[in-house]
């Protein structure tokens, strides 16, 4: 069994930053049910290659759910659902403010179906304050809470870093408010709604960068580029290839991994050399000491230069690009890239979970499901017959 076997999620979320969630939550073992309306969420079609099959994009969030269509707006729908909120323990939605609130099915309301519910949600700018109506996606939120602010250098203007730190960020942290809420609720007997703002998220994940430069100088932090300030070596160092990811990132934080990079990189005699000894003098002085280790990284492939490093105790990562992350022997080991068979794609590969559990069972990851693949399987389990379901289907409630 899975290490949460045994717990039921409906899952109304869209997009990514609530489905990253509900993905999370089924790769440990819980029985996610995908509830959707009868043309499907708007991630199915988002950024499509191919016109009959569900996207790159849905297939990533939303592997080893189950899946059902349900017009929520109908009378009988609404009865549907209903049902099934009182056979589930989590509710988890990331829609924008006032959609649900619209339906009557905001947390009060499933509340009075469920007393014990779990209610959870993403929003924006969460369900107070003066934002609380502004609707956000991930680079809006990495905007408004601050990450875009640190990212680039004094020569560019603020920069958006190339990953969802936004939509997939605020998941996780809605993963860690869902479990304490179960964990509360194994101790009460009480549900509760819980919430993580995409713009609190992002505060979160950016207080060493920039809140702790304003706490102790009172003023907005600086954009550094790759280089860790007052660290050097920090940074990132060219590699053979002249490709645009030929680099390596190589950080140093005590006088014996400075030794070392002198070591690896030939350049004992300056041990002890007192323009580069303590750390300081190593910073008043980085552009040289970056031309001392560029001078060796470029003539060595980024793997190479990893290797080497790394096998001298100093902390080093070559910059993968998509093509040596889907190919790593270590990431493969670690069963991060997996494979497996999708109906219309055939063989792909694939993400796999980051959560490792040394006893619970590692469940096999499964494609998406199909736009209302169960909802046959799910309307039987609720004692309604095939005739009823067909009718559902003809009045297009389902």
């Amino acid at each position: 069994m899975g290490a949460l076997d045994g717990i039921k999620i409906l899952d109304l979320t869209q997009f990514e930053a609530g489905t990253s969630c509900t993905q999370l939550l089924a790769w440990m073992g819980a029985d996610v049910l995908k509830v959707e309306p009868p043309a499907g969420e708007p991630g199915r079609s988002m950024i499509r290659d191919l016109p009959d099959t569900e996207s790159y994009y849905f297939l990533l969030f939303n592997s080893n759910k189950r899946a059902i269509t349900l017009d929520l707006k109908a009378a009988k729908g609404r009865e549907i659902f209903e049902r099934l909120v009182r056979q589930s323990d989590i509710v988890v939605e990331n829609f924008a403010l006032g959609v649900l609130e619209q339906l009557d099915l905001e947390y009060e309301q499933l509340k009075q179906i469920k007393p014990d519910v779990i209610y959870a949600s993403v929003k924006g700018y969460g369900t107070w304050g003066p934002y609380r109506d502004y609707k956000s996606f991930d680079m809006i939120a990495q905007a408004s809470g601050g990450v875009m602010a640190v990212n680039g250098t004094d020569e560019t203007p603020p920069l958006k870093p190339g990953v969802t730190f936004g939509d997939s960020g605020t998941g996780v942290h809605l993963v860690a408010a869902i479990l304490a809420a179960y964990i509360e609720r194994q101790r009460t007997g009480e549900g509760q709604h819980v919430e993580v703002s995409m713009q609190d998220a992002m505060v979160s994940f950016g207080r060493t960068g920039f809140l702790a430069h304003y706490l102790t100088g009172g003023m907005a932090a600086q954009r550094y580029g790759n280089r860790v300030p007052f660290m050097s070596p920090s940074d990132l160092y060219p590699c053979k290839g002249g490709g645009p990811n030929d680099f390596a990132y190589i950080m140093c934080s005590t006088q014996r991994m400075w030794h070392a990079i002198l070591r690896v990189v030939g350049r004992e005699d300056l041990v002890g050399d007192e323009r580069f000894e303590e750390q300081m003098p190593r910073n008043e002085r980085c552009e040289e000491v970056c031309e001392i280790i560029s001078a060796w990284t470029s003539q060595r492939d980024k793997m190479e230069v990893m290797r080497l490093m790394s096998e001298a105790g100093v902390p080093c990562g070559a910059v993968m690009d998509s093509a040596d992350i889907f190919s790593n022997e270590h990431l493969v080991a670690r069963e991060m890239i997996v494979e497996m068979d999708h109906p219309e794609r055939g063989r792909i590969k694939f993400p796999g979970c980051p959560i490792k559990l040394s006893r619970s069972e590692k469940l096999e990851i499964v494609p998406a499901p199909k736009l209302g693949a169960h909802t046959d399987e799910v309307l039987s389990s609720l004692g309604l017959s095939e005739g009823e379901i067909d009718e559902l289907r003809r009045e297009g409630v389902v």
